[in-house]
């Protein structure tokens, strides 16, 4: 799992001097990015109290400093909670085994009164499957047994399928941009949960795996999964696009509900004969 050390470097290489307006009268440089005493002065910080920071060194950082250094590195709302994700965690205890999770009754009730021909999803914290009616199955992985969610021990991963399973990259289009997005939410997942060893697990796996995700994981991106668009090359009805958003669930904040719709006329009739092809 990540450390608050590694995610500021990680930033820190990312702002360059000309990003924040500093000169630097033509001296060659050693870093990408900002040097530490740079992001130091710029945070109001010592250099030497950034540096033990860096390094693991320093045993907490306040509220202020934090953000002061997500100012400093621009950053936006979501990797500034990630840093304060991370800065807490040294107080926190090793990784343990939460067990399966299990989708509220509420939201499985507001599943089936979807019906079936609007494609849903519930997911769990790890992207696990935790249900889904037959539009959403059937859109998203038709190939897989349609019972398996009930399983803990079957349940579809997301992230495996986007990265482990070919049948589910040749379905998207533009993979690559959802493959970025789904690494992102997976480390803003890690910040919120970093005791979790089913993800400490699953993230090492897919690193190990999968030079892509290793390489987009090394990048240090953190975004939010809410809304976007995903354009599919269907095996059964070609190609259509979906926009999904996602529902959070006030009774298992973990939990999301996506809901796909359909982008234009043509994809709500490539969705209508998926949902009576699939009964």
């Amino acid at each position: 799992m990540e450390s608050l050390g590694v995610y500021l470097k990680s930033r820190r290489d990312r702002v360059t001097p000309a990003d924040i307006g500093l000169r630097t009268y033509g001296t060659s440089r050693r870093v990408p990015g900002l040097r530490r005493e740079e992001l130091a002065q710029l945070a109001g910080v010592s250099a030497g109290y950034y540096t033990r920071l860096e390094q693991g060194l320093a045993e907490t950082a306040s509220q202020q400093v934090l953000d002061a250094l997500a100012r400093a590195l621009r950053l936006d709302d979501v990797e500034t909670a990630h840093l304060h994700n991370l800065a807490r965690r040294s107080s926190l205890p090793k990784l343990s085994d939460p067990g399966p999770e299990e989708p509220h009754p509420r939201v499985l009730a507001l599943l089936e009164n979807l019906g079936e021909t609007v494609p849903a999803v519930v997911l769990g914290r790890r992207g696990d499957v935790l249900a889904w009616n037959r539009a959403g199955h059937v859109l998203t992985a038709e190939h897989l047994d349609f019972g398996s969610p009930s399983d803990p021990a079957r349940r579809p991963s997301v992230p495996r399928m986007f990265f482990l399973d070919p049948l589910t990259r040749d379905l998207f289009d533009n993979w690559a941009e959802l493959a970025r997005v789904h690494v992102a939410y997976l480390r803003l997942t890690a910040g919120r949960h970093p005791t979790d060893a089913r993800l400490a697990a699953l993230i090492g796996e897919l690193t190990m795996r999968s030079d892509e995700f290793a390489t987009l994981w090394a990048t240090g991106d953190v975004a939010d999964c809410t809304v976007g668009a995903m354009w599919l090359r269907h095996p059964t009805v070609g190609a259509l696009g979906v926009d999904y958003q996602v529902w959070l669930q006030p009774d298992s904040p973990d939990h999301r509900l996506e809901i796909y719709t359909p982008k234009d006329p043509a994809s709500a009739d490539a969705v209508k004969i998926l949902t009576r092809f699939d009964r």
